[in-house]
């Protein structure tokens, strides 16, 4: 059987690229297409050596730095991608790559991180974040989300099979496509995490500084807790954000090495998470090192930490409600074993991804 893997674009070594990796670990015959590959030389290890073919946004000027300014012309883009010579054809899709159009006699396969969350729910939020929400700008980005959606919900019918990396994003299949989805979780590279069972007194706070990750939010809380002490580890447009809200008990380090990051990671009381994730490698990742978690009691969170065993939930993305989640996690502390974490954390290792997408894809080609 041939098969062909189809991405949304390939521009720097993040999450979705690593699970294209295990994607080509599963499936190491298989060809590769992407709307673009601009992939630095130094990060292409894991597409072993594999070529992509890319579509005409390629060739676009400024497409390697600018490629998000290319989104309309992105569907008529995935469109132009030939994989009719495949007899099954595997998406991982969070934008456009699950409307590659296959025939009658191929099996489509769409494993959905999420529809594309500018264009649904999360559009309002996404148009006032970068000021698109007025003017003739605003008219032009509303005007293209809402052909994006028609497109995206069309699209939805070339796909034969849809896969979902979380509970909470196979209800946004469903919300936005009306198709069921079948929940296979992502892997999780935990051996690059070891467990550490010594605790200091400090908790941790590693995300991007964007704005829905909440680390504002995070930093404020425990400016109203000055006993306690935050390292902050990440960079982003919200850096002058956080730290105009940081107070001394609060270290604020930027972007740190996956070394140094995993070293704070092993020693935190807790990691602090009050983004509405997906799914969410950073509560997992923590996990794999010993650690619990205090997350926001929303999204793909609800899936990987156990409450009372692995971890606790707010239910409000307030300074308040952080701030009482610390304290009953304090009051608890005897609750959260290390051991409970690491196991939680083995449950999404990649051999168990590689095991369950493997046999999913072999339960269709019957």
């Amino acid at each position: 059987m041939k098969i062909a893997i189809v991405c949304d674009w390939l521009v720097t070594y993040a999450g979705a690229e690593r699970f294209l990796g295990e994607l080509l670990e599963c499936f190491p015959h298989a060809d590769l297409f992407a709307v673009i590959d601009f992939l630095p030389a130094d990060q292409r290890d894991f597409l072993k050596n594999k070529k992509t073919t890319t579509t005409f946004i390629q060739r676009f000027p400024f497409a390697k730095k600018c490629y998000r300014a290319y989104l309309p012309w992105m569907p008529l883009a995935i469109e132009q991608l030939d994989v009719s010579a495949y007899d099954i054809v595997i998406s991982s899709s969070h934008a456009v790559a699950k409307g590659v159009i296959t025939g009658p006699n191929q099996i489509h396969i769409s494993y959905v991180h999420s529809p594309m969350r500018y264009a649904w729910d999360l559009q309002h939020q996404y148009l006032t974040e970068t000021k698109l929400n007025k003017g003739l700008k605003g008219y032009i980005a509303k005007k293209i989300l809402h052909k994006m959606r028609i497109w995206d919900q069309r699209t939805a019918n070339g796909v034969d099979h849809f896969l979902a990396n979380s509970q909470f994003i196979a209800k946004r299949i469903w919300k936005t496509y009306r198709r069921e989805a079948d929940v296979i979780y992502p892997p999780v590279d935990i051996k690059r995490f070891t467990p550490h069972y010594q605790k200091e007194n400090f908790y941790l706070a590693a995300s991007r500084l964007v704005p829905y990750k909440k680390m504002d939010l995070i930093v404020e809380s425990f400016a109203h807790m000055p006993d306690k002490k935050l390292i902050v580890i990440g960079d982003g447009p919200d850096l002058a954000k956080v730290k105009s809200k940081s107070s001394a008990n609060i270290e604020i380090l930027g972007y740190q090495h996956t070394d140094k990051l995993t070293h704070y990671m092993q020693r935190a009381k807790a990691l602090i998470f009050a983004a509405e994730e997906d799914f969410g490698l950073v509560p997992l990742e923590a996990q794999a090192c010993g650690t619990p978690v205090i997350a926001y009691g929303k999204g793909g969170a609800l899936e990987t930490v156990r409450e009372n065993e692995t971890g606790l939930f707010f239910h409000e993305q307030t300074v308040p409600a952080i701030c009482a989640a610390v304290k009953k996690f304090e009051m608890n502390f005897e609750l959260f074993k290390g051991e409970n974490c690491v196991a939680q954390a083995a449950k999404f290792a990649p051999e168990v991804f590689r095991e369950k997408i493997k046999a999913f894809v072999s339960s269709k080609m019957i």
